[in-house]
């Protein structure tokens, strides 16, 4: 109990935590789209009847941790955002209203990517009859059409939000 009331604690660097969850994010969704996706991909993986199953749990996995990182770097970004400092809020990147919206409609992206697409593509990518050939149906083509649309918008929003934050970090070290 004593250990709770201890004045000396040090409060939590949200900027560190912003700038870890994010370039984590970042560079696991370079790694998931542009590595283990094109790797299953050409060893023909996605053609096995069992690839809906292994996929959504691969997916459901990666999604939740997604959904993590969007949570940490919002309210990381609302928090410094409330930090009374030196520099105007407009002069920061990271405390700009832009960083607030683009943290929100990174969440949105992975909420829709976790909740709507993910289950989706889940199910109809699941075998139910396991002595039929393996085929894409042309329902998952177009689910993967407006996955990568969704993960591009995300890869380009964590990019503006990385540019604020390093930018935020030149400018201090200054």
């Amino acid at each position: 109990m004593n250990t709770l009331l201890t004045p000396n604690t040090k409060p939590i660097n949200w900027v560190r935590v912003v700038l870890l969850a994010l370039t984590f994010w970042f560079s696991s969704s370079l790694l998931i789209d542009f590595v283990v996706m094109p790797g299953m991909f050409v060893s023909g993986m996605m053609t096995q009847p069992a690839f809906g199953t292994a996929g959504y749990g691969l997916f459901w996995v990666f999604n939740r941790l997604e959904l993590v990182c969007a949570a940490l770097i919002l309210t990381g970004l609302l928090v410094t955002r409330q930090a009374r400092r030196e520099q105007a809020v407009m002069i920061s990147g990271m405390r700009s209203r832009w960083a607030v919206e683009i943290a929100l409609v990174l969440l949105a992206i992975t909420l829709v990517l976790t909740y709507g697409l993910s289950p989706a593509m889940g199910g109809l990518g699941i075998s139910l009859n396991v002595f039929e050939p393996g085929h894409i149906p042309a329902a998952m083509n177009r689910l993967h059409g407006l996955y990568f649309g969704l993960e591009t918008l995300k890869l380009l929003g964590c990019a503006a939000l990385l540019k604020l934050t390093f930018q935020d970090l030149r400018v201090s070290a200054e």
